[in-house]
């Protein structure tokens, strides 16, 4: 579905990202892990279009490279912001529907079956929402987009473990479902056991793949990213 070849990013001066190649197979989840700094969030950026890229880009078949976001989205491709960017000072039924913009409001029927406490909560400004709430309501949100191809970046990030856990009860139910996904996550652990395919990224590089069991066996990536002597 998604092919990304030779993939350039730099800041001015400095090369976040120097020459990555991978792809996300469709309705697979594909995880990128790796510290911060290592050019995993930049690299969902240039997918979304947000920032410029050298390289290859296509999806299903389609080069996007240099498309403008909104293009993109209309594609297939939306992307859950790392910090959820909900629009605090608006409900939460208001953050959804501007998801569902210019499609079928009625999914919000079916974002309320998924998570009946947006639903419960709906009138309320999404800034009073908790933290897991609001990572909840920018996955919803996400959804009513109908994406062909969701990115996620960092979703458990700041979220109590409890939450965290939910969090991945929902993305492994939308695998369940056939949703394809490419997921940036430090908690490398959840998004190993999550992940069809995973790559580690250091320095802007990627320097291991393989699938997400093998990488979760593998005694180099345990003793780095899994916290395992």
């Amino acid at each position: 579905m998604l092919e990304i070849a030779d993939l350039y990013i730099r800041y001015g001066a400095v090369e976040a990202v120097h020459g990555i190649s991978f792809a996300v197979a469709q309705g697979e989840v594909t995880a990128l892990i790796g510290a911060n700094g290592a050019g995993k969030s930049s690299t969902l950026a240039a997918i979304s279009g947000l920032v410029a890229a050298a390289g290859s880009i296509r999806f299903v078949g389609r080069d996007i490279r240099g498309m403008p976001p909104h293009e993109i989205v209309r594609a297939g491709i939306v992307q859950v912001p790392e910090g959820r960017e909900i629009l605090a000072r608006m409900t939460v039924e208001e953050n959804l529907l501007l998801g569902a913009r210019g499609r079928d409001a009625r999914g919000l029927r079916s974002a309320y079956e998924r998570f009946p406490i947006l639903a419960e909560r709906r009138s309320l400004l999404a800034g009073m929402l908790s933290g897991g709430e609001q990572q909840m309501l920018a996955i919803a949100r996400a959804l009513l987009a109908a994406p062909r191809l969701l990115l996620l970046d960092e979703p458990s990030l700041g979220l109590a473990p409890i939450v965290v856990a939910r969090v991945f009860e929902t993305l492994a139910d939308l695998r369940r479902q056939g949703t394809t996904m490419l997921l940036v996550e430090q908690n490398a652990l959840r998004a190993l056991r999550l992940a069809d395919h995973a790559h580690v990224m250091e320095l802007g590089r990627i320097v291991m793949s393989g699938t997400g069991a093998a990488l979760l066996r593998d005694e180099a990536v345990a003793r780095t990213y899994l916290g395992v002597a």
